[in-house]
């Protein structure tokens, strides 16, 4: 019997498998495909990535570095708001291969990282759960057991289903394509056009450039999307689409079973970025929760929403900017555009003592 079966091998949870591992328990990681395929996710991200992957990993993850964004309140003909740092504020990375990487931290760390293995059923018992899973390739189902389940699984949770847990608060729908010149540029793009979110340009260096954009069910996502690129010219290909969770349940764990990342709606609700967060919810998990004791899962709810509840708060109210009418955005932007000291993980920063200087100058 396993200590822990980890379902879903994105960030949220290789990164718990990897921290449980170097604990000492036996984890079985299960990913229904191949690690970071298929691409479901941009890869821009804080500068905070680099803490949780090896130093040699950079070289090759790295992409294009991101030193501010360009915010409009119509297309890219229109005016600009420029806000910037003038340092880093974040790093554009290969998607793909960072989950490849933390999959590999975890393999290194102990963890046995299984890949081809859709799970099929889970029932939980009051001194252990049965996983049955679908490997591909083979007939049948190959069944295992844990102590304990973590649903790390993505916004459609298999686990999260099975286990009885609620939904998260909200749903969108994200879509994002890529063209393939190279554009170094230090800016992304941000347009306030999408219903109630927003859509964006990233340039990912010699990778190409990033088109995408989220929205709430019912919208035409498509519809939205073409107008965006007509709006820059452009034609786009390898064409993703998924759905992004915002806003975490009253509760992501039972006696046996808890989730992490995506599954748990653990997300930015102004961006609907999981990476950081799902990470951090994961390394809450791995301090706290203990396969024997199924008393320690009330620990771990705790702690993770103590250490992001600041920041999803702040994040909502963020959101609710995306829904003014397009003049007090126009003013909101213009008054506040220019050098910052916020963190774009860390909403709480717009009140830090470097933004705040520098709004007073």
């Amino acid at each position: 019997m396993y200590d822990f079966v980890v379902v879903g091998v994105g960030p949220a949870g290789a990164r718990f498998a990897r921290r449980a591992a170097e604990t000492g328990y036996d984890v079985l990681a299960l990913e229904k495909g191949t690690v970071g395929e298929p691409l479901a996710c941009s890869g821009h991200v804080s500068t905070d990535i680099w803490d949780y992957v090896p130093e040699d990993a950079r070289d090759e993850l790295f992409q294009n570095r991101i030193y501010g964004a360009n915010f409009y309140t119509g297309g890219p003909e229109a005016d600009a708001h420029l806000f910037y740092k003038t340092e880093e504020i974040s790093n554009v990375i290969d998607r793909v291969g960072l989950d490849r990487t933390l999959a590999d931290c975890a393999r290194r760390a102990g963890a046995d990282v299984r890949e081809g293995h859709t799970v099929t059923g889970i029932q939980e018992h009051p001194d252990h759960v049965d996983i049955t899973a679908s490997v591909a390739g083979e007939e049948g189902t190959t069944a295992f057991e844990a102590k304990m389940v973590a649903g790390c699984d993505g916004p459609v949770s298999r686990v999260r289903q099975a286990a009885g847990l609620p939904e998260p608060g909200e749903k969108l729908h994200g879509v994002l394509a890529f063209t393939d010149e190279a554009d170094h540029s230090d800016h992304v793009d941000v347009h306030l056009t999408v219903p109630r979110f927003f859509a964006w340009r990233i340039p990912r260096g010699e990778a190409g450039v990033e088109y995408g954009l989220a929205a709430p069910p019912g919208d035409d996502v498509t519809a939205l999307f073409n107008r965006l690129t007509d709006a820059y010219g452009v034609e786009t290909d390898r064409f993703c689409s998924g759905a992004i969770p915002i806003g975490p349940p009253d509760t992501v764990t039972t006696d046996r079973v808890f989730l992490l990342g995506d599954a748990a709606g653990q997300t930015k609700p102004f961006t609907g970025g999981g990476i950081l967060y799902g990470m951090t919810a994961a390394d809450c998990a791995a301090r706290h929760i203990r396969p024997d004791s199924p008393a320690s899962l009330g620990i771990y709810e705790s702690a993770w929403r103590e250490t992001l509840a600041t920041e999803i708060r702040m994040g909502r109210l963020i959101r609710r900017a995306y829904s003014l009418p397009e003049p007090v955005q126009r003013v909101g932007l213009r008054l506040l555009a220019g050098e910052i000291g916020v963190h774009m993980d860390k909403p709480s920063s717009f009140f830090s003592k470097a933004h705040l200087r520098r709004l007073l100058s």
